[in-house]
């Protein structure tokens, strides 16, 4: 997949203010540090889309970035777990994440970043347990691979596998990532694309079914 343009559109405090569309969009979240805006900047192309801090904690809304002229969205999500915040102010980001995760019909993949450097944090497999139990559509991006040894990284990927395998039937897609050198950029925009395809099609044959129903004599859907 080629990303032709990419450009900021809304920042929203709540999932009603979200843009009403009717296209695909692909939510990016993990923990406040973990390099989600450089991977969003990566995948685009785009140094200065994603705004970038050495101070974590920054992004404090959800913040949606038009792709292709609005064929599919990329939606930056606060960062979990960041103790600095107050009590309330968490517990507001935590209902606004899951209003998001639960509710937004566009959201065809949630990518939550996980550092590779670090072994399984129970924050991160709280939140991966979370969305599975919910039927969150997810996928796990291990972040900063250039700042660990391969040797390092399989190592730590493999503690993940082992730790979500205890719990869940079958693992979502995992990517390995380094925002520096690029890797992981085709094989998450291959994935966006296959995913874009799957999800046009069910809209697709959802809209149909709608119609169909709607054609539908009285007596026959009263039955």
């Amino acid at each position: 997949m080629e990303i032709k343009n990419a450009k900021y559109e809304i920042s929203s405090a709540k999932v009603a203010q979200c843009p009403d569309t009717n296209v695909p969009e692909y939510a990016f979240i993990g923990r406040s540090n973990v390099g989600k805006s450089s991977l969003i900047n990566m995948l685009t192309n785009n140094s200065s889309l994603a705004k970038t801090s050495q101070k974590p904690g920054k992004t404090l809304l959800i913040n949606h970035f038009k792709i292709n002229n609005g064929s599919w969205y990329i939606v930056d999500l606060p960062g979990y777990g960041y103790a600095a915040r107050g009590k309330d102010q968490r517990q507001a980001f935590s209902r606004m994440i899951e209003g998001y995760a639960l509710n937004r019909q566009q959201l065809a993949c949630l990518f939550v970043l996980i550092d590779v450097r670090h072994e399984p944090q129970k924050i991160d497999i709280e939140f991966l347990d979370f969305c599975g139990e919910n039927g969150v559509p997810i996928a796990i991006v291990f972040t900063k691979a250039d700042k660990v040894s391969q040797k390092v990284a399989d190592h730590n990927i493999m503690l993940f596998k082992k730790e979500l395998k205890e719990r869940w039937e079958e693992l979502p897609p995992i990517f390995l990532t380094s925002s520096e050198k690029k890797k992981g950029r085709d094989e998450i925009l291959d994935f966006i694309e296959q995913t874009n395809a799957i999800w046009l099609q069910n809209s697709e044959e959802e809209q149909e079914e709608a119609e169909d129903k709607e054609e539908m004599p009285l007596s026959q859907t009263e039955e």
